[in-house]
């Protein structure tokens, strides 16, 4: 079994010098932003040994006046020649905020990264990046995952780098900056900010975000008062990390875990564990020896890689969130991924994580003890890509040689699973022409098939402010109907799609109906929520043409989502329809506006997400 942080002074590569680059779906000279697209360089595998092969040395190594330029401002940096010069330069990217909760020990843990980095010969650069906080952030963090995506893909072309730790794990920081490391593919480590502490409230065990929209709507049903939301407030939430459900933060982190760019068992290590700290430093060790290997991101994010990630996201009945992220992630490394894909695996793997809340009982602290993703991998071999490679190992068969399974009631055996198949099921009908989500596992078992007559908001606001208006005849079977919530509509595509119950059903006791929008849902959210309705109704999508009135039936079996008139008359609809005002005129937004893409193809930038080529920058 061969490490591929052993050797780090580049005396074996790993691989065969000229090899070629496995599983992509293209050439990498097509690969979107690639800067080394094209080069001599590039994907050759041969072991960087003398400081000349790195790239950091086109800014230090030179006779030129700029070399000279960079060693001066180095030393006013207070870093000594033997500190830096001819080592493996490491950009650690840092989403550490003050504002971020997810994040606010980052700041601690950059230090263990660089302790790695120090440890095996290189040299860290720590750079803020900005941070994306799913709790704060309005009108959503999803509006921003591709600026920081940019932001980080620049960054690492711009400056002396020949290599990157990539630190993030709040929903949109995960795939904004793999999004933008794959596109200019150095070899790159991924740290995830790791989840918080379990929760707790009296007697109840609290998952964050699950337990909040399940206590609000306790709230709004009469069961519970002013007090006990208060304190509620200072139980859900008790530590630094991310949502300790198997959210969208957690279902991210673990895909990144699955495709090989974390070190093993790296996505569910306790965030103020000290287990997390050594994940940081065994990170920084690693890095300097993907460097000397040229072992570069487009070397782990094959086609097989992505289907792995897929394949472990439905098997841990993960967030729908990462259906739009992977698909993003996946076109970045030059890997085409459709919907189709989705649909297609989820019928061959189980769900096993019984993980909230797909799962009935626990959460990510329970799944690390239980054994963590090479646990639950380990349950799976038959339906994984063993033999490609990882940032820590040469196969993922020899990474997940030494896994064990110690809770079989948290990650279950095979013949015992949560559901018999991928928590996630991709839809398709006169509704959702480009297709539709929907966490299945997480809703009503009576109301996967259903059907009832619509009632439809135009905005978010308007259905906040109107939900429990009698006159509107909300009952049980209606079909709650959200547009304008999309890419371009939310602005964003924000996590509207739980839409709230109006209050005299909750009070019936009702907890579930069917709702449809083209908004996100949270990860850590429950319900018949049927999501990512594209195209959106703000570009003139089916959905736009809905009627309060119309009759919809939703057959998640048949994976049919349709709408029951005729198409004579959605098309006098279409011809009587005005697309809504324009939601930015100027700014970023207007951007925004310009050049995202539906969910179905990942919401990323057409500009970003097209195949093309960067040249390095002239560093002389």
């Amino acid at each position: 079994m061969k490490r591929f942080d052993e050797d780090a002074d580049g005396t074996e590569s790993g691989r065969t010098a000229g090899s070629d680059r496995p599983g992509s779906d293209r050439p990498v000279s097509d690969r979107p932003g690639s800067e080394h697209a094209g080069s001599e360089h590039a994907g050759s595998g041969r072991p960087v040994t003398r400081p000349e092969d790195l790239r950091s040395h086109q800014w230090y190594g030179t006779d030129g006046l700029r070399s000279f330029s960079h060693r001066a401002r180095t030393r006013q940096l207070g870093y000594l020649p033997e500190e830096h010069l001819g080592k493996p330069v490491v950009a650690i990217l840092n989403t550490w905020s003050d504002i971020n909760p997810c994040h606010v020990h980052l700041r601690d843990r950059a230090q263990a990264v660089k302790r790695g980095v120090w440890q095996a010969g290189g040299f860290p650069l720590e750079f803020p990046v900005s941070t994306l906080s799913e709790t704060f952030q309005k009108p959503t963090p999803m509006l921003y995952r591709n600026l920081l995506a940019m932001e980080t893909e620049e960054l690492l072309r711009s400056y002396p780098v020949d290599g990157a730790v990539l630190m993030g794990g709040c929903d949109k920081t995960t795939p904004a900056l793999l999004m933008g490391a794959a596109s200019v593919d150095l070899p790159t480590v991924f740290v995830p900010a790791g989840p918080m502490l379990p929760g707790h409230w009296r007697n109840e065990v609290l998952g964050s975000g699950t337990d909040m929209w399940k206590y609000w709507d306790d709230k709004r049903a009469g069961l519970i008062g002013d007090c006990e939301l208060a304190e509620l407030e200072n139980g859900l939430a008790r530590s630094p990390g991310h949502c300790m459900t198997m959210g969208t933060a957690s279902t991210l982190t673990a895909a990144a875990e699955a495709l090989g760019v974390t070190v093993p068992g790296a996505s569910s290590i306790p965030a103020v564990d000290s287990g997390h700290d050594r994940m940081a430093a065994a990170a920084g060790i690693a890095i300097v020896g993907l460097v000397h290997r040229d072992r570069r991101l487009s070397d782990i994010l094959t086609r097989e890689a992505f289907e792995d990630a897929v394949t472990t996201v439905l098997g841990l009945g993960g967030s729908t969130n990462a259906v739009i992220h992977l698909i993003a992630m996946a076109g970045r490394a030059g890997v085409t991924l459709t919907l189709d894909d989705f649909d297609r695996i989820a019928r061959t793997v189980p769900v096993l994580a019984n993980v909230r809340p797909g799962g009935q009982k626990y959460l990510m602290e329970d799944f690390h003890f239980a054994g963590g993703l090479p646990g639950f991998l380990s349950r799976i071999p038959d339906l994984l890509h063993l033999d490609r490679p990882t940032v820590s190992y040469d196969t993922l068969r020899e990474q997940l040689a030494p896994a064990r399974v110690h809770h079989d009631d948290v990650i279950r055996p095979r013949g015992n699973p949560v559901a018999s198949e991928g928590g996630v099921a991709v839809l398709r009908g006169n509704l959702c022409p480009d297709g539709a989500v929907i966490k299945h596992i997480a809703a009503e078992p009576h109301l996967l098939k259903h059907t009832g007559p619509a009632v439809v908001f135009d905005d978010y606001r308007t259905m906040q402010r109107t939900i429990n208006d009698p006159e509107l005849g909300i009952t049980a079977d209606s079909v709650l109907v959200l547009r304008n919530a999309g890419p371009k509509g939310g602005p964003g595509m924000p996590e509207y799609g739980m839409l709230p119950l109006p209050d005299h059903l909750l009070r019936q006791g009702v907890r579930d109906m069917v709702r449809i929008s083209d908004a996100r849902m949270s990860g850590t959210s429950y319900g018949t929520c049927v999501l990512h309705v594209a195209p959106e109704s703000y570009i003139g999508g089916p959905l736009a043409l809905v009627r309060t009135g119309d009759v919809i039936t939703l057959d998640v079996e048949a994976r049919s989502l349709h709408l029951h008139v005729d198409d004579a008359e959605l098309e006098r609809r279409r011809a009587a329809w005005t697309p809504p005002p324009t939601r930015y005129e100027r700014g970023y937004g207007a951007l925004y506006n310009e050049q995202i893409t539906q969910a179905d193809t990942g919401c990323d930038f057409e500009f970003l997400a097209r195949p093309g080529k960067v040249a390095d920058p002239y560093a002389g």
